[in-house]
């Protein structure tokens, strides 16, 4: 509540500060638990409320991130820093490292195209050297999967070229992740990862489980296309926290709909049920129970306010 003082002119809500600034409404719950900010007001219905000069910082705040900022650096600083890092100078870095970004992802698609593998294998495994794990996946592989995906969708690419650049980043990416250490047995939360029947992309899974292991987490990959009962089963059993699926366009809408209401009707209701992944359907459609992650990057965020609550 705001205990009576006046609300700002042109306080906006949490839906409306969503579409203004592309920052979704998990984001900006998660950063004001996490960091602090930002720090709404609430309407007499309990509701959050953003003024102005909030909404303005949130803006910068997401253009910084575009630029490749990572929000522990950036979302607790005062708008004035803020500015400061958008300053020419800094512009100039940012759009610098896109260019270097574009160019390193047209030459994996031209070997991809031309069908050497080798070459890709090894160009990804010093990337992934080079820019460390957190990087590689945000930065490398998530690009170059949607690249890959628009292309094979467009007919540029076919099948089996599409499984050949697929084997490729999983080797690679199993590589780097060979060099995390492993949690231990006791370690927290004990998250499960797969996807439903008729889901056969895992390679989604596979840079999520890559995420969750540099926070710590406890991870047990079931691999793709597990049926919800095994799924219920295996979740009890292992003793998970969360239950973690991963979705592409393969599925229907209505398919994705039911089947995750179905889920998270038989899961224990403690048990989280956390999606993401390219199926539009998961951001479209709130479903009760159900945590939709977007982007790769809110993962440890999420983590984070998982251990807020468990405590």
């Amino acid at each position: 509540m705001n205990d009576g003082k006046p609300m700002p002119a042109q306080s906006l809500s949490i839906a409306a500060v969503e579409r203004s600034t592309g920052l979704s409404k998990d984001t900006l719950r998660v950063w004001e638990r996490r960091y602090g900010f930002p720090r709404p007001l609430r309407d007499s219905a309990g509701d959050r409320l953003y003024p102005p000069d909030q909404v303005e910082r949130l803006r910068t705040i997401r253009r910084l991130l575009d630029a490749g900022h990572r929000p522990g650096r950036i979302v607790a600083l005062a708008l004035q820093a803020l500015q400061a890092l958008s300053a020419p100078a800094a512009v100039t870095a940012s759009a610098h490292q896109e260019s270097t970004r574009a160019s390193r992802l047209d030459a994996y698609m031209d070997l991809i195209g031309r069908h050497d593998i080798q070459e890709l294998r090894r160009e990804l495994g010093q990337s992934a050297s080079r820019l460390g794990l957190v990087e590689f996946v945000t930065g490398v592989m998530a690009p170059l999967n949607t690249a890959v995906g628009d292309a094979w969708a467009s007919g540029t690419f076919q099948v089996f070229e599409e499984h050949l650049y697929t084997e490729c980043v999983i080797g690679v990416l199993r590589n780097a992740m060979a060099n995390v250490p492993a949690p231990q047995e006791t370690s927290r939360p004990r998250i499960l990862l797969t996807t439903i029947a008729g889901e056969p992309h895992g390679l989604g899974l596979l840079m999520a489980e890559a995420l969750l292991a540099l926070e710590g987490c406890h991870c047990l990959a079931l691999g793709p296309q597990t049926p919800l009962a095994d799924i219920v089963q295996a979740a009890q059993v292992h003793r998970a926290d969360i239950v973690a699926l991963s979705f592409t366009a393969v599925l229907g809408a209505n398919t994705v709909t039911a089947a995750l209401r179905e889920l998270r009707r038989q899961l224990p209701q403690p048990m989280a049920l956390w999606v993401g992944g390219q199926c539009p359907a998961l951001y479209r459609r709130d479903i009760p129970g159900v945590l939709p992650v977007q982007a790769l990057e809110s993962l440890p965020e999420q983590v984070a306010y998982w251990h807020s609550r468990a405590r």
